[in-house]
């Protein structure tokens, strides 16, 4: 009698049973086994450099978003000291306008002003350039850093 057959009278009725085949235990060889262990150490190897990888770079996205945060509040305290001292200086002007007893003595007035302005605002622009190209700097060193360290440039 066949497996078939000998299934078929154990069978229930109304119900299918195929036959269990045991599957012939196979060793495998050594080589395919060495192969298969270089393989996940390669795998293990590659996702450690990746996630090392993956580390400095969120290292380095938030030393470049403190530095820039940094130097942005630098820049906005710099400009509204810069708006403080111009806003001071036109109403002291209006208040000496408003004083001036003749014509000549209020075009002095404004061209004294005018002078005095164009020295604040240039010193003022010269300063927030400075600055802003400091902030600039600092923001991009630890990109560059980061940068030189993943190509090994450094």
């Amino acid at each position: 009698m066949t497996d078939i057959e000998a299934a078929k009278k154990k069978a229930v009725p109304g119900k299918l049973e195929l036959p269990k085949f045991e599957m012939p235990k196979a060793e495998m060889p050594e080589a395919f086994r060495q192969i298969a262990e270089q393989g996940v150490q390669q795998a293990k190897e590659a996702y450690s450099r990746f996630k090392s990888a993956a580390e400095e770079a969120t290292d380095m996205m938030e030393d470049t978003y403190a530095t820039a945060t940094k130097g942005a509040t630098e820049f906005n305290l710099k400009a509204l000291e810069a708006l403080r001292a111009n806003v001071n200086a036109s109403f002291d002007y209006a208040g000496e306008m408003a004083g001036a007893k003749t014509l000549s003595e209020a075009v002095e007035l404004a061209a004294s002003h005018m002078r005095k302005q164009y020295d604040a605002l240039s010193a003022q622009t010269k300063e927030l350039s400075a600055l802003a190209q400091k902030v600039a700097s600092e923001t991009a060193e630890p990109f560059k850093v980061g940068v030189s360290k993943a190509f090994k440039l450094n």
